[in-house]
């Protein structure tokens, strides 16, 4: 992580110290562990200097090392958590990016509505196409493709219906 990668972890971290302090209490059932590991997140960014990847979710990142910190914390005073409070714990901790299965869902989505696009008839899937892709306002589709900005609307709209009554829904 660059210095200033570093130096923005350290911003975020007193921008937002009370919101961290107040869910870390939570998650930890301590204020004083809460702080104590906010503390040491402070120390051990300042201590920090190796270069590593960039941060892509830094609040998350920030609580993580906040909880590892804590439970090291933990250990170290031999004061364990049972095995049931630290799953719980653990559970909290959510990584914000997508899993496998919400990767190949979207995939699965992208393909069943590209089959539909392609599906539609030209003009209406041209249209679509310039104002949802390519962004065009709907007046500068009407005059890309010689009609009025209220056919671009209709078309629209009865592309969206069109997608909508065939996508598949999760019930």
């Amino acid at each position: 992580m660059s210095e200033s990668g570093l130096s923005t972890l350290r911003q975020l971290l007193a921008q937002r110290y009370d919101d961290l302090k107040r869910r870390l209490a939570w998650r930890l059932g301590s204020v004083e562990l809460a702080s104590d590991a906010l503390h040491d997140t402070w120390v051990h960014l300042e201590d920090r200097k190796e270069s590593t990847d960039p941060v892509k979710h830094p609040l998350a990142y920030l609580m993580r090392m906040a909880t590892n910190l804590a439970l090291d914390k933990l250990q170290r005073d031999k004061r364990y958590m049972s095995s049931d409070e630290l799953g719980t714990l653990m559970s909290e901790i959510i990584d914000p990016a997508p899993g496998p299965a919400q990767i190949a869902s979207a995939k699965d989505d992208i393909e069943i509505l590209s089959r539909l696009i392609d599906a539609m008839p030209p003009r209406r899937r041209a249209i679509f196409l310039a104002v949802r892709v390519e962004e065009l306002s709907n007046q500068q589709a009407a005059a890309r493709f010689g009609v009025s900005a209220r056919l671009v609307g209709l078309e629209l709209q009865r592309a969206h219906e069109y997608c909508m009554a065939h996508m598949p829904r999760d019930d």
